[in-house]
């Protein structure tokens, strides 16, 4: 009896524990953003493409296993870095595209989710990517014909606004609501269009004040959010804008690469985990330096 009792306190992890894997991933961030601004510095060629595929490898290591954080944190990272808005977006929807399609998968596999025929997972995936679709195509009118300093001054007041969404929002017990998940789809697909992040803070709290269990929560935004991204692509492409290769190619893989590790993550992070504070920290200061881009146009 003692015997068994002590290997129950032996097999029980400790409590601060569990902040072992948000400090790897925010340590693993500020290095990836330090090796990105010291790449745009400096002459040797590899130093961006390997800088850019450990910031995508983090930023979507945040995303897969909490639903938020890629495009959301990337994209203003890669506007204070120099790049232009109208070149990172519509990479940062085309490696979204192919992660979101990956880690769906993998939600499904390992137990996150149900993306079965008839499942309500597959349901509420289906519905935040079909609203989803207004919200996108309106975003790449909004972003192709306003003027860049206006598309810049939404981005930059957007990304604030989603941190301080992340820091006040409250667990709330509220009846599942169809409607409310195709408003909520609606208005992050635009903000997803127009900014590439902006999407999971949104739709993973909807979601939840909605009754989903954050597991699939979490799953039904990455696999929606794949097909958003693509609508948007189709739309950047039709305006004749189109991912650069340079770009695109070290972000696309360090983001699919990271995918897996993420979703696995998923099963074992507890909804309460601080890391979901931290991350709306960092956007809400992130999204306060972008209004010092906004002037620049």
């Amino acid at each position: 009896m003692g015997t068994a009792k002590q290997a129950d306190r032996v097999a029980k992890p400790q409590a601060w524990t569990r902040l072992i894997f948000p400090a790897t991933a925010l340590a693993a961030l500020a290095g990836a953003v330090a090796l990105v601004i010291f790449a745009r510095h400096q002459a040797q060629p590899y130093w961006g493409p390997l800088s850019l595929a450990v910031l995508a490898f983090c930023c979507e290591f945040v995303d897969s296993s909490l639903g938020m954080g890629y495009g959301t944190t990337l994209t203003p990272i890669l506007l204070l870095a120099g790049y232009d808005l109208k070149l990172v977006v519509p990479v940062i929807l085309l490696s979204e595209f192919l992660t979101g399609l990956m880690a769906g998968g993998i939600h499904h596999a390992i137990g996150n989710c149900k993306f079965r025929l008839r499942s309500r997972d597959s349901a509420v995936a289906g519905v935040l990517a079909a609203a989803g679709i207004i919200g996108a195509l309106v975003a790449v009118q909004f972003l192709t014909r306003v003027p860049r300093s206006v598309a810049r001054l939404y981005f930059a007041a957007m990304i604030t606004a989603m941190g301080a969404l992340i820091l006040v929002r409250r667990k709330a017990s509220h009846r599942f609501s169809w409607p409310k998940i195709a408003g909520v789809g609606v208005v992050s697909a635009f903000n997803k269009g127009v900014s590439g992040g902006g999407y999971g803070p949104l739709v993973v709290g909807g979601q939840l004040l909605s009754g989903c269990e954050t597991k699939a929560a979490v799953a039904c935004t990455s696999l929606s959010e794949s097909f958003v991204c693509l609508v948007a692509l189709i739309g950047y492409a039709a305006t004749g804008v189109f991912p650069t290769p340079m770009l695109a190619i070290p972000i696309v893989m360090g983001a699919v690469l990271s995918s897996p590790c993420a979703c696995a993550m998923t099963r074992f992070l507890d909804s309460k985990v601080d890391l979901r504070r931290l991350v709306g920290a960092i956007v809400l200061i992130l999204g306060l330096l972008c209004f010092i881009k906004v002037p620049g146009g």
